[in-house]
C-alpha cells in the first residue's frame, strides 16, 4: 500500500528575472513502512520537493495523495487533519527552533495545535525526549543551551509529538558533526521500526543515503533520471550523473580509492531559470549525442523496478 503517490509534481516560482523551474515534473510512490531517498546535488530541487509534498509551498501543478486522497488543492485549514499524519524534520536544528520558547514548551505546541489532550501533554513530551537521547531536565531549558545534535532531536521529538505516519526528513543531518550523524540516523532507524514510520529522506550525502534508504531517487535539475532499490542503484548505476555522482564518494581504504575511477563532470549546472531544452543534463553529459538537445527523456523501467530517464543507456 502506498503511503504517498505523487504525480508530475511541479513548482515554479516567479522572480523579477523570470520563472524558476525548481521541480519540474517529478513522479514517484512511497510504500508504507519504506524509506525512499532523494539525492542530488545543492540547488536541485529536493527541499522544494518535500516542502510542496507538504504543502508548506503550494504546487504548481500534478497532484500529491497521501493515503489515497488527493490533497493537492487542499486549503491550509483543510491540511491540518493531514499535517497531524505527515510532519517534517527541518535541515537546520539552529533555526527551526522558536529561541524564546522551552525545549518542553517546543515539543508540546504541536498537541496543542492538533488539540490533544491537555492532560496528556507533559507525559507525552517527557516521554518523546527520553525517546530521542534526552531527559526531563532539558524540558525547561532553551535551544541556546543545547549542541546542534541536541537540537536535531529535539526537532525529531516535535515532529514525533503528534505519532504521524509519514515523515519527510529534510536534510537532517547535513548540519551536524560526522559523530553525530550516525548516531542520529540509527535513532530514526529505530523509531521507524518501533512506530511503524515511512520516511522521505532528503540528503546529499550519498553513503548515508544508502545506509537508511529502502529506494534511492536522484535528482536533477527539477527532474528525477534514476529511481532504484538502493542495493541496486549503488552497485549498477545507469544514469551518467549517477554514476558520476557514485564515482566520487570517498572510499576509506587508500588502496581501492586510488584504484577507482572517478567521473568528473564538465561545465556548472544550468540555471532553473532557462534550463536546457530536451534533456537537462545535455550540457555536462559525458555520453551527449545530438538527439539529446530535442528529445525530453521519460523515466522508464529498464528492468527489475529500475528507472532511468536516458534513452542510451
Amino acid at each position: 500500500m502506498n503511503v504517498l503517490e505523487i504525480n508530475n509534481l511541479k513548482k515554479y516560482f516567479e522572480t523579477s528575472a523570470g520563472v524558476v523551474h525548481s521541480v519540474d515534473g517529478v513522479s514517484f510512490n512511497i510504500s508504507k513502512g519504506e524509506t525512499l531517498g532523494l539525492v542530488g546535488e545543492s540547488g536541485c530541487g529536493k527541499t522544494t520537493t518535500g516542502r510542496t509534498i507538504i504543502k508548506l509551498y503550494e504546487p504548481t501543478g500534478g497532484q500529491i495523495i497521501f493515503n489515497g486522497v488527493d490533497i493537492t488543492g487542499m486549503t491550509q485549514k483543510e491540511m491540518l487533519p493531514v499535517r497531524k499524519k505527515m510532519q517534517m524534520i527541518f535541515q537546520d536544528p539552529y533555526a527551526s527552533l522558536n529561541p524564546r520558547m522551552t525545549i518542553g514548551d517546543i515539543v508540546i505546541e504541536p498537541m496543542i495545535i492538533h488539540k490533544i489532550p491537555k492532560e496528556q501533554h507533559r507525559d507525552r513530551m517527557i516521554n518523546l525526549l527520553r525517546r530521542v537521547g534526552l531527559n526531563s531536565e532539558h524540558a525547561n531549558r532553551y535551544p541556546h543551551e543545547f549542541s546542534g545534535g541536541q537540537r536535531q532531536r529535539v526537532g525529531i521529538a516535535r515532529a514525533l509529538a503528534v505519532e504521524p505516519e509519514f515523515i519527510i526528513c529534510d536534510e537532517p543531518i547535513s548540519a551536524l558533526d560526522v559523530s553525530i550523524q550516525a548516531q542520529v540516523v540509527n535513532m530514526l532507524e529505530d523509531l521507524q521500526k518501533d512506530l511503524g514510520l515511512t520516511y522521505l529522506f532528503i540528503a546529499h550525502d550519498l553513503s548515508m543515503v544508502r545506509h537508511i534508504s529502502s529506494r534511492v531517487a536522484v535528482m536533477y535539475l527539477g527532474e528525477i533520471v534514476e529511481l532504484a532499490e538502493s542495493s541496486e542503484l549503488y552497485k549498477n548505476p545507469k544514469h551518467p550523473y549517477t554514476r558520476s555522482l557514485l564515482s566520487s564518494i570517498p572510499i576509506p581504504d587508500p588502496d581501492k580509492s586510488d584504484e577507482r575511477k572517478i567521473i568528473p563532470l564538465s561545465g556548472e549546472i544550468p540555471s532553473p531559470l532557462n534550463p536546457p531544452k530536451g534533456c537537462k543534463f545535455s550540457t555536462r553529459c559525458p555520453i551527449f549525442k545530438s538527439d539529446c538537445k530535442n528529445i525530453k527523456p521519460v523515466l522508464k523501467n529498464i528492468g527489475n523496478e529500475h528507472f532511468c530517464a536516458c534513452p542510451f543507456v
